[in-house]
């Protein structure tokens, strides 16, 4: 499906979504772990490559797309991602990313701990502030 706007953040969750073809934006990389789906990377700039690097050479959830773009090749990468015996090792990679993203955010895994301890740090230069 081909879509102009979808809220993002949400595709990748869905049952039916076995890959997604995306910029490597670090949203969209972590919208894809969160949804514990494989990618197909196509960057562009920016943090784009080294988001695709990470996400394909050291995570293990990705292929990357060659900016000469041909249609067989696209075709190819996506049967790889969905069919071949590369997207089934990279859908595992990718649920076990998705689990501990799961939990990280839990009350006592590193995200949640960390977010805590960024808001009572803000608290406490407020008080000191307000106190001088």
């Amino acid at each position: 499906m081909i879509s102009g706007w979808c809220p993002q953040e949400q595709v990748p969750s869905h049952s039916s979504i076995g890959g997604f073809l995306t910029h490597s934006g670090w949203n969209s990389i972590m919208d894809t772990i969160s949804g514990g789906v494989p990618v197909i990377s196509w960057p562009f700039s920016g943090d784009q490559q080294t988001n695709c690097w990470e996400a394909c050479v050291c995570w293990g959830i990705g292929m990357e797309m060659d900016n000469n773009v041909k249609r067989d090749d696209v075709e190819g990468l996506v049967r790889e991602l969905m069919e071949g015996d590369k997207g089934k090792v990279m859908k595992k990679k990718a649920m076990e990313w998705k689990k501990n993203a799961e939990d990280s955010t839990e009350p006592a895994g590193s995200s949640y701990v960390n977010l805590d301890k960024v808001i009572n740090e803000v608290l406490i230069q407020k008080e000191l502030v307000l106190e001088n």
